[in-house]
């Protein structure tokens, strides 16, 4: 699980909405928070939904974790507000509102045309 685990964080690194992280409860420093957490047994994950914290119960595969992150925790860049926007985003959204709506057009047709095609998967995130 670990390799999935830091494959997911790494993805997720410039996340504005998800963070993903560990906490090594064998280790002293960390046990007071081990045990408000409840956490009795290892590897354990816990995920914070609107304050709360609530057991990770599926499977524990990078595409199952992923597939996770993506539906329940994830919260999409609006573009509007800019709100949950990284900069890079942000970069992206204020760039294409100075463009004329045939420039932006032909971008979507562009990154649409893309779509299929093999490419990092954090590229695959901007289609």
């Amino acid at each position: 699980m670990k390799p999935a685990w830091d494959q997911l964080g790494d993805e997720y690194a410039d996340s504005s909405s998800v963070l993903i992280g560990d906490v090594d409860c064998t280790n002293v420093a960390n046990i007071e928070m081990c045990g408000k957490l409840e956490i009795e047994s290892y590897p354990t994950i816990k995920y914070w939904m609107d304050g709360n914290v609530k057991d990770y119960k599926s499977a524990r595969d990078y595409a199952t974790m992923k597939e996770f992150v993506e539906v329940v925790l994830q919260k999409p860049c609006d573009v509007v507000t800019l709100e949950n926007c990284n900069d890079k985003e942000t970069g992206y959204v204020k760039k294409m509102k100075i463009k004329s709506a045939a420039e932006r057009e032909a971008q979507l047709v562009r990154l649409f045309g893309m779509k299929d095609n093999d490419m990092k998967g954090e590229l695959k995130t901007w289609l």
